[in-house]
């Protein structure tokens, strides 16, 4: 009786394996990746300026960078840019050495220089150039590193994820057709997000004062979406 048994539940066995190995194999798949792109002329630029004063006295030093950079900082909200946008970005009282012309004596201080900057968000960057020859004349003899961008991406990047799972399927299709096989079903999608800004533009410092507006070119910012997206294969 029990050998009986053992012999039903072997059979049983081995006629139940092949249908479990039938549910536990692993779906044939293919994986692709697409490229989307948009492109748009920045409407935001962001821009570092100040003041660098030099006297005999930290004293007298502070005091004149602080008159200029007190009317670079009323110019500018005149021009209105909001206060939000408008921070202090770095402020510096350093000594001025003389090392004479042999350098085997100590060093001798001779003077004083204070440098004070802001990085400002110009929320039209169209007006940059005017804004800048402005600060110029109203005392700011610094201006370091512009850099644009597009201030509301969402949309921009909303089409390139439509051109990515496009340029993804494109390519699917053309491997399937060449294999042979139909797609099925997507599986996953992976998203990675790529800004290429226009080249920083970046002005010298202590511009004239009576030079003509500044010409700035923001260029066209491009906003790329790369998808990898997995398909199983009928």
């Amino acid at each position: 009786m029990m050998t009986r048994l053992l012999a039903i539940l072997t059979f049983a066995f081995l006629a139940l394996a092949p249908a479990h190995a039938e549910e536990t194999k692993l779906p044939r798949t293919i994986a692709v990746n697409g490229t989307g792109e948009a492109t748009a002329v920045p409407d935001l630029a962001t821009i570092t300026l100040g003041v660098m004063s030099s006297a005999n006295t930290a004293q007298e030093a502070l005091v004149s960078n602080t008159k200029s950079m007190t009317d670079v900082m009323a110019l500018l909200k005149k021009e209105g840019i909001a206060d939000k946008d408008i921070g202090t970005s770095n402020f510096n009282v350093s000594p001025r050495y003389d090392y004479g012309q042999s350098g085997t004596q100590p060093p001798k201080v001779v003077g004083y220089d204070v440098s004070n900057t802001v990085t400002v968000k110009v929320r039209k960057a169209a007006a940059l150039g005017d804004l800048l020859d402005k600060a110029v004349t109203a005392g700011s003899n610094q201006v370091y590193g512009i850099s644009f961008s597009v201030s509301e991406p969402d949309d921009l990047l909303d089409q390139a994820r439509k051109s990515a799972v496009a340029d993804a399927k494109r390519k699917a299709e053309i491997y399937a057709a060449a294999g042979g096989f139909k797609l099925g079903d997507i599986i996953s999608v992976s998203e990675g997000t790529t800004y290429r800004p226009p080249a920083p533009m970046v002005m010298k410092s202590a511009m004239a004062a009576d030079a003509a507006p500044v010409p700035v070119a923001p260029g066209e910012q491009s906003l790329t979406v790369d998808v990898s997206i997995v398909w199983t294969i009928n």
